[in-house]
Order: structure tokens, then C-alpha cells, then sequence
């Protein structure tokens, strides 16, 4: 399945088949008339999918940086790491990065290429669930501070996004179970028929025979926002529900304990309980949220008070001149911008329940 985002000219393909990754080559000549290609993976991802990706490259030359997998490595230290494997390999503007695994490779890897040489080619090949269904398309690259998720990025489009569903076979069940906090996101802000889809297994195995569709569909939805809203301004705001709270947990916990996906999950139950009390969200949709946390193994709680992450909240990148543009439902499949300040979180404690 092929899938297009437009956006004159920064616009790419994006390839969506079981197998692929084995066919990078096939597909490389549609964006990419270089010589260099510098793959960046990590410790868990390359050792399993680096040797497939290398031998349908072998036209290239190609050279590879592994870097420790998880969230901690998607710092502002690990910049000087890759920009000097860049130069070590003699990169030039006319070469290419190739992100190959989860979210924190592609944001990392991605940043990376926008700032090296004021930005080199970049193709994303997401090796996770949430990297697939979100983090690889659209274009948002970046680093975390320590006081904070993504507090240093850029806006940079990839030249193309090959999706092989089938690499996911791999991954571990806690890391389907992340990828499915943002699928479900997905059916809560756009696709009601969606979201009902999911609810309507037991489990992701049940799921299974489904994904490659429903990852397309997430990506579509995706394609569409951002083609609307390139630079996150209007309506790709949307694609941020669950995630001011999601932020602030993983940012809370060093992100050593809730994954993304988790995180998210807590974050779209837990504004969506708050919105309910405050009647800006139809009521019953929270506990249809959980429903699907709870089928597809997310947590919906965190053990913390709102009052804890309060100070977190003001340091969101969303946060602007004290405001901030919340994302909650009308109903399932129907978002909305809420224009509000931290206040909204605040004496929560009771509606909280962890």
C-alpha cells in the first residue's frame, strides 16, 4: 500500500508492506541519487533487522552507528555521537540517514539530520508499533532536556517512510501494548468506526490478522492532519490528546517507568474523567477509553496526584504565555482544541483516582 503526504515540496511516499524492509534498495531510488548512507539503530533493533536492511543495500556504501535502545538515550549527549559518525563516514548534504527503529531512533536520528550540515536526506524505517502508526510520519525530530520530552526539535520531513508490519513479530508484548496506546488515540480523536474496531476484540491477538489495515488507517489519519497543519498550529493539535499528562508522567518518572504509549493511555482516560466532571465531554466516554486500555494491557492510572505534575504541566512545550490548548472529545472519534491554562488540572485531586 502506497500513501502520499502532500506538502508541495516536502512532500513523500509512504510504503506500508510485509516484507519490505528486505526491499529498501528497490525503493531508495525514488528519493535518494547519493552514494552514502549512514544507517543509525540501536542495541535491540539492529542486531535482529541490521543484516536484512545492509544486504538490499549493498549497491550503497553504507556505514552504521548502534546506540543504546530506550528513552534515556534521546538526549542532547547523544548528538555529538552521531555528528561525528557523520563525519567520520565523510557524509555530504547529498548522502543519507536512514533512522531504522522505534521512536527514540527516528526522533533522535532525525534531529540529527536536520541539523547536520543545516539537514541531509533523511528515510525513516520504524521498527515499532508506535513508531509506525505515529512517530515516523509527519516530520517532528527531537530531543529531551532534562527538564522535559522533545524540548529541542525541528519540523523535517523525511523523503520516504517504509512500514513493514511484519518486523513487529519481534518486539516484546509491552512494546505492542505502547504502540497501542497511540493507535487508540487515533480512534478517539478522528475514527469512531476505529475505535470501535479494537474494542471489539478481546486481546491484540485477536487484533492481529487486522493490523496492516489499521495501521494504514492511523497513518492516513495522520497524513491528512498533518497536511492541514504542517507545523503543528490548528487542527494537528489534536494529535497531542492524552499528552500534556502523558509528557509530565514519563518526564516525572525519568522516563524510566511508563513508556509513551502507556503514558498516553493514562493521559487520554485521565483528561477525559476531568472534561466528563466539568461537562466538556460526553459522559460515559472515559470508561469506553478504558475499556480499551484495559483490552490492549495499558495502564489508566499512575499512583501520582495531579498536584505532583502540576509544575510539569507549566513547563510543557505546549504551554504558551500560560495558556494551553488541551485536547478533549465531544464523544469517541470527535475532538476538539479546549483554549485553557493549568488551572484546569487543578483541584482534581478527588477525580484523580490512582
Amino acid at each position: 500500500m502506497k500513501l502520499s503526504v502532500n506538502l508541495d515540496k516536502n512532500s513523500y511516499p509512504i510504503y506500508i508492506e510485509n516484507g519490505i524492509l528486505s526491499k529498501c534498495g528497490n525503493y531508495l531510488p525514488q528519493v535518494f541519487r547519493g552514494r552514502r548512507i549512514m544507517i543509525v539503530s540501536d542495541d535491540n533493533v539492529f542486531p535482529i533487522y541490521g543484516e536484512t536492511l545492509l544486504s538490499s543495500l549493498k549497491e550503497y556504501e553504507c556505514h552504521t552507528l548502534v546506540l543504546p535502545h530506550g528513552e534515556p538515550t534521546k538526549n542532547f549527549q547523544s548528538l555529538p555521537r552521531i555528528y561525528s559518525a557523520l563525519l567520520e563516514a565523510k557524509l555530504s548534504r547529498s548522502d543519507l540517514v536512514i533512522a531504522l527503529g522505534g521512536g527514540v531512533i527516528g526522533d533522535l536520528a532525525g534531529f540529527a539530520a536536520a541539523s547536520y550540515l543545516r539537514g541531509i536526506s533523511l528515510v525513516q524505517i520504524p521498527t515499532s508499533l508506535l513508531a509506525q502508526v505515529d512517530s515516523s510520519v509527519g516530520g517532528k525530530v527531537a530531543v529531551d532536556l532534562p527538564q522535559g520530552k522533545n524540548l529541542v526539535g525541528a519540523f523535517f520531513q523525511p523523503k520516504m517512510v517504509l512500514i513493514d508490519p511484519s518486523v513487529l513479530d519481534t518486539l516484546p508484548p509491552r512494546f505492542i501494548n505502547d504502540g497501542m496506546g497511540e493507535v487508540i488515540k487515533y480512534g478517539c480523536i478522528k475514527d469512531a468506526s476505529l475505535f470501535e474496531t479494537l474494542c471489539s476484540h478481546s486481546s491484540f491477538a485477536g487484533l492481529k490478522d487486522e493490523l496492516p489495515s489499521v495501521i494504514a488507517r492511523c497513518v492516513d489519519i495522520k497524513r491528512i492532519v498533518v497536511e492541514a497543519d504542517q507545523f503543528d498550529t490548528g487542527e494537528r493539535m489534536l494529535l497531542n490528546f492524552g499528552h500534556t499528562l502523558a509528557h509530565t508522567i514519563e518526564q516525572y518518572y525519568h522516563y524510566k517507568r511508563e513508556s509513551h504509549g502507556e503514558a498516553v493511555g493514562i493521559g487520554m482516560y485521565q483528561i477525559t474523567k476531568m472534561a466528563e466532571n466539568k461537562g466538556l465531554t460526553a459522559k460515559g466516554c472515559a470508561e469506553k477509553i478504558k475499556k480499551a486500555l484495559d483490552i490492549y494491557g495499558l495502564p489508566s492510572s499512575c499512583g501520582l496526584s495531579v498536584s505532583k505534575l502540576t509544575e510539569a504541566i507549566r513547563l510543557d512545550k505546549k504551554n504558551l504565555n500560560g495558556n494551553l490548548n488541551l485536547i478533549l472529545l465531544h464523544d469517541i472519534g470527535d475532538s476538539y482544541i479546549c483554549a485553557s491554562d493549568v488551572t484546569f488540572f487543578e483541584g482534581q485531586n478527588s477525580i484523580w483516582i490512582c
